[in-house]
Parts: C-alpha cells; sequence; structure tokens
C-alpha cells in the first residue's frame, strides 16, 4: 500500500501508531466520560490494527487517503451513522496527531465522515416483520443460533451488549427466565453497572428455543475467562459487531422469504451475498431498532411503562424521549380505554 502523506512535512516527528494513540487517549482522560472513553479506546484499537495490518508503523504516513481506504476496509460491519462515529474519532485522533507534530498539517480537513442517518432516533423494527422474521427462523432454522438471538431479542428488548454478556448457566429454564449480570471483571460489564442486574422473566416458547440451541447448535466452547458463554462462535464469545452482523442478516427482508422492497435480485445484490456485507441493505436494522421495536410493541400491548422500564433497563424519561414511538393518538386511544373501565 502506498502510504506517503498527501502533503510532504519535513518537521514531522516518527511515532508509532500504538504510542500515537496512548498519547491521544491519556490526553482526553479528564475531558471524556469513562463510557466515552472507553470507547474512542476501542475505535483507535482497531484503527491501529488496521494500520499494523496494512504496514503503518509510522504516524507520519497517516495521510487524507489512509482514513479513506480506512473507510472502505470497514464500511460493511457497520451502519453509516456507527461508520460516521468512528471515523469522528479518528478525526478527532488525526487532529490531536497534527498537534504534536506527528501528522501533516491540513489532514484533517482531507477526512470525510458519512451523514449521519437522520431516522436512527425513530427507526424501529415493527411487529409485522419480526413476526414473519421469526415464523420464518422457527420453521426453516429452527433454534439456530440466529432464531435463539431474534426471538431473545424481539422479546425481551434487552441490548446487543446484554446478550453478549450471557453464559449457559444464566438461562433458568425450570423457572422461564434468564439472570443478567455485570461482569466487568472478565469483559462483560453491562451499560448501567450493578444497576442494571435483574431477572427477566421468559415465555416457555422462547425458553424451549434456547434451550433446544444450546443443546444442538451451540458450539462447545469456553470463553478467555472460562465461562460458557450463552451465545458462541466456535472461536468463543461472539464480539459485540459478530452479534450486529448476525441481527443485519436477519433482518433483510430476501432472508425471510420476503419480496426485495428495493427490486434488487438477490443472486446478484451485494447485500444479499454475506453476512458481512448485510448492512448495505437499506431495509435491515440493528440491534437498537429492534429494541426500540420491542420496547414499543410492548407499550401498545398495553403493558405498564414502569413494568417496561425495569424489563428493558430503561429509565421512564430515556424511554419516553428515545424508545416509545406510539403516536399521540395511540397514547390517547390507550388511556381512553383504560378510563372507559372505571
Amino acid at each position: 500500500m502506498n502510504t506517503t502523506p498527501d502533503t510532504t512535512d519535513s518537521n514531522l516527528e516518527p511515532i508509532s501508531p500504538e504510542d500515537a494513540r496512548d498519547l491521544y487517549l491519556e490526553s482526553r482522560t479528564d475531558e471524556l466520560a469513562a463510557r466515552s472513553l472507553e470507547l474512542h479506546e476501542k475505535h483507535l484499537d482497531e484503527f491501529v490494527s488496521w494500520c499494523e495490518d496494512n504496514g503503518i508503523e509510522n504516524v507520519n504516513e497517516i495521510a487524507g487517503r489512509t482514513v479513506h481506504r480506512f473507510r472502505l476496509d470497514i464500511k460493511t460491519e457497520f451502519a453509516q451513522s456507527t461508520l460516521s462515529i468512528y471515523l469522528s474519532t479518528i478525526r478527532q485522533f488525526v487532529r490531536f496527531c497534527e498537534s504534536i507534530d506527528a501528522v501533516s498539517t491540513g489532514t484533517t480537513e482531507k477526512i470525510v465522515l458519512p451523514t449521519r442517518e437522520r431516522k436512527t432516533r425513530t427507526e424501529m423494527l415493527e411487529p409485522e416483520e419480526a413476526t414473519t422474521i421469526l415464523s420464518y427462523l422457527r420453521k426453516y432454522h429452527y433454534a439456530s443460533r440466529t432464531h435463539a438471538l431474534m426471538a431473545l431479542l424481539w422479546h425481551t428488548g434487552i441490548r446487543t451488549g446484554t446478550v453478549q454478556s450471557l453464559d449457559v448457566n444464566d438461562l433458568d429454564t425450570d423457572r422461564d427466565r434468564l439472570r443478567i449480570r455485570h461482569r466487568p471483571e472478565t469483559d462483560t460489564p453491562l451499560k448501567n453497572g450493578n444497576s442494571a442486574e435483574r431477572y427477566v422473566a421468559l415465555s416457555p416458547e422462547v425458553t424451549e428455543v434456547l434451550a433446544d440451541y444450546v443443546a444442538e447448535n451451540r458450539h462447545e466452547v469456553t470463553d478467555e475467562y472460562g465461562r460458557d458463554p450463552l451465545f458462541t462462535t466456535k472461536r468463543g464469545r461472539p464480539a459485540k459487531n459478530s452479534i450486529r452482523r448476525n441481527i443485519y442478516a436477519a433482518t433483510r427482508p430476501c432472508t425471510t422469504g420476503r419480496e426485495c422492497p428495493h427490486r434488487k435480485d438477490p443472486a446478484t445484490c451485494e447485500a444479499a451475498q454475506r453476512t458481512n456485507t448485510a448492512a448495505k441493505c437499506p431495509s435491515t436494522v440493528s440491534g437498537h431498532p429492534v429494541r426500540r421495536g420491542a420496547i414499543t410493541h410492548f407499550l401498545r400491548q398495553d403493558v405498564p411503562e414502569k413494568v417496561v422500564s425495569d424489563r428493558m433497563n430503561v429509565s421512564q424519561d430515556v424511554l419516553d424521549k428515545h424508545y416509545d414511538q406510539r403516536t399521540e393518538d395511540e397514547k390517547a386511544e390507550q388511556r381512553r380505554a383504560y378510563l372507559s373501565n372505571l
């Protein structure tokens, strides 16, 4: 790969990507919240690994085209909004590198971020789509990892990070419930820490699907801490990106026998070919819209907001602001139904 900077700057001081990353993170320690700092570290770890894979040993070599190549290499793994967040972190990192004479001045201005999807805070998996997906998976891919994953996500509305944290012994088949625990010491923290620990009730049908998945299709592997993940790959506990790609793939219309709304031929459509390219389908969704759809579905079924709030581990204020997609008309009619019984 040609990694020569777009403009030559003889005043640059050599530094490795790893060292530059560490300096950047140290410089942001007092500015960023702990969670934000973790995300910056995650994004930069991926960029540093990419640099290593592409023979970039000196940050002086980073140019606008370098970041563009990185973007092309990872764009199939993320929705456009997520990709924009990743590249925003990289741009902040490059700006920092400019300030310490590690990257040519002006490089930051050459990094163009993809447009964030404006629908991300309202996008959700609709109940009709969820029903179609789960019916198809139950009929043709019963108790597969995808079937178990989608059934659990839709039935509980839990986060993908929570899914990743689950172990086999967290599933209580006798009592139809799931134990959710915060275990940061073994790399499976929950977003809201200890306060997110709880039991989540399962329907007998979902319990059965999960139990059959464990018995028939789960890879018999442990993670690096000797724990038995509920959801697995051949190598152990799946990364969050792996779970995200699984959801993208499962929500493609063509994957579950539906007609393509974009008039594409699945035999030639790039998004239909592989799990890694599924995010390119305009109709596919990630884990968060599945969670938003599940929460809205529970609310439409007259489940009290406090119950939904506790079950999904989301405050009622955040639920109202970011998850509840019922229209004002729907809410009014549901209130009328309650009042008519008084």
